[in-house]
Formats: structure tokens, sequence, C-alpha cells
């Protein structure tokens, strides 16, 4: 790794460990913030790319084109610089944090005859973290989304066994900028995320197309070409002001020709413009959704959006093996934000989930751990 990039890495954690130091905290006392804990437990990402079209493959900011219009993405993408961003949250229970990091691409595209593609691609993890006493926990497993199924991996040496759902295989975890990360690995076009190696075709040979995106609290690097092993990615809050939470909570009851970003409840508005279906593929609208708008299509008693609104009731279905294991949160800035806006079950955003009673899910706060 070059100095500069050395240098970079050094500030990112340099400016994670200060905030730590300097924040406040809201509810209880936290040894670290939200930041540093997830740049601690962040993936180092292998993006598989497609040399028809490298920068379809970029990962990048929902507004990278510095607005907030879902359907103007696609048509976009060759007008402004593609910087890589991933967005994360944290949920936190007396026993665990639950993080998801979620890689945002302006095209989920193709370039098969008769496929289908579409504006707007946000796919991603949730990573299952034991409070252990140590500053940032010990990870125990993660859950990716993979289109329309999710997929479960353990560390070596993790508590965690098949619950509802079977364990798919084990992750890999390499060194970098002082902690172990786990490595995950997203198609070309279609972007479909797995623990690295199960998806797509690049592994990180040199004569393999691919990008290798390393986590950090404040760059965020351009790629070199489809085809550079070293490049920067920084973390976004998605909590924070003017972020995407925020955009869903200011649209949540909004019809979808009112609304900028959604056209419902966790999903992207997204159009046809920009040649999305141009030649013999389709484009599909609308088909994007954010992390409370992720779902698995047969995993039972686990609903639309809950990998991120009720991470612990998702891990608690998924394994078993989780010991000492508290199913209510003490922060969750998801609930917390939906009950301030005043939702509850009789009040919903427009497309929640009928599964999901609301006022249930807002019962699993509380302040403090017994």
């Amino acid at each position: 790794m070059s100095f500069k990039k050395l240098f970079l890495v050094a500030c990112g954690l340099l400016v994670a460990i200060v905030i730590s130091i300097l924040s406040d905290t809201k509810v209880i006392a936290q040894s670290t913030t939200d930041l540093a804990l997830a740049l601690y437990h962040a993936p180092i990402h292998y993006q598989d790319t497609d040399s028809t079209k490298y920068s379809g493959d970029y990962i990048t900011r929902f507004d990278y084109d510095n607005d907030w219009r879902g359907t103007n993405n696609w048509d976009n993408l060759i007008l402004f610089p593609l910087s890589a961003h991933a967005y994360y949250s944290v949920a936190e229970t007396c026993t665990h944090w639950f993080i998801t990091y979620s890689f945002y691409h302006p095209q989920d595209w193709t370039d098969i005859p008769f496929d289908q593609e579409h504006e707007n691609d946000l796919e991603g993890l949730l990573t299952i973290v034991r409070k252990d006493g140590s500053a940032f926990g010990k990870l125990e497993g993660v859950v990716t989304v993979f289109h329309n199924d999710f997929y479960s991996y353990t560390p070596t040496g993790s508590p965690l066994r098949n619950g509802a759902e079977s364990i798919d295989g084990t992750l890999t975890m390499n060194s970098y900028s002082g902690s172990l990360h786990p490595l995950t690995t997203q198609e070309a076009k279609g972007h479909g995320l797995k623990a690295w190696p199960y998806a797509g075709n690049f592994k990180g040979a040199s004569s393999e197309d691919g990008i290798i995106y390393y986590p950090n609290g404040t760059t965020a690097e351009l790629p070199a070409s489809g085809n550079d092993r070293d490049v920067q990615y920084q973390l976004l809050d998605v909590f924070a002001n003017n972020e995407m939470w925020q955009h869903q909570l200011n649209e949540a009851s909004l019809s979808s020709s009112s609304a900028l970003t959604f056209a419902s409840w966790g999903t992207f508005k997204g159009d046809s413009s920009g040649g999305c279906g141009a030649g013999t593929p389709t484009c599909s609208t609308n088909s994007a959704n954010t992390p409370w708008g992720w779902d698995d299509s047969n995993d039972g008693a686990v609903y639309k959006g809950e990998m991120a609104l009720d991470p612990a009731h998702l891990t608690d279905v998924y394994f078993d093996g989780l010991g000492t294991f508290d199913t209510a949160y003490i922060r969750n800035q998801f609930i917390q934000g939906l009950k301030d806006r005043g939702y509850n079950s009789a009040v919903v955003p427009q497309g929640w989930p009928t599964q999901i009673n609301l006022n249930s899910l807002i019962g699993k706060l509380k302040n403090q751990c017994s």
C-alpha cells in the first residue's frame, strides 16, 4: 500500500477515535462511537466488474449527482464522478450491536438479451457483534442480501449454529488497519452480495476484472479503472442529517407521485429514462430497496425490512447457539425515528409491511439494561 493510502487510513482511524472520545451519548454510556464501531467491522469488499461498462459496477452514494431525485440516477451515471461510499447503521441491545452496511450502484444493468435491468441498486449485509467487554465486541456472524434471498455466514469459532435458516458458509477474515474484517463480494451488473468468494467471478487475481474496496472513515476515492486493487470507501451514517433515513421519514406519508426519492416505504423511485431497457433488455421501475425494505422471499417469520428495523428478531430466527441474547433495544434509531414522527399501528407510513405491528416494534425500545 502506498504512503498516501496509509496516511489516509491513519487519518480515518484518528478521526473515528477523536469522535469516540468527544461524543455525548443519548441513552447509556458507550465505549465507542457508531462510526468507530462500523469502521472496525466494515467489510473489505470485492466488486466484480464487467468491461462492457465498468462504471456501472462502481459503488457510490445515492446523491452522487448532487440531488436526491430517484429517477435521474441511471441517466447521470456518465456525468458525475462515482467516488466510493457505503452506508451503515447501528442498533444496540444489552448483549449485541447490529450493524448494517449497504452498497449503492446507480444501475442494476445487463447486456444479456431479454434480461431485466433497473434504476438504482442497494444491497448489503447485517453484521452481528457480541458485546464481550472489549471496545468493539466480537463478530459472530453476518447475513447478506443477494437480490431476494438472504445468506448467512459465520467466522471460524463462532458459537452460532443453524436455526430456522441454514448457515451458508464460513467468513474469510483479513487483517486491515488494526482489526479483522470480513470479506464480501458483489456480482457485476446485478450486484447480488455474498461473503467472499461465494458470488461473482472476481477473487482478486490479476487476470480478473474487479475492484477491492477498503473501509475508511473520511476518504472516498475514485477507482482508477474497473481494475483497481486498492480503493478507499467512505462510511456514511444512514441516520445523519440530510441522509437516506431522514429523506425516508420526510416522504413516508407521501404518494409516489409527490415524492422525490421513494416510491413507497423502503423502495426507491426509478423509471426507464436515460436508456434503461434500451435494446433487447427490459427495464423495471421502482425496483430497488433500502435496508428497511430488504426482504427474503422464503424465510418465514422474518418480514420485509426487519434486517434493519428489528435485526435482533431476524438473528433470533436465523440462528441457534446465541447464548445470552436480548431482543429489546437500548438504541434503535429506525424505531425511534418512526415513534418521534408520530407513527404507530393506527398511523403507518405509506406502503408499510402489513405483517409488522408497529406498536409491538415500538414496544421493543427500552431505556437501560437490567
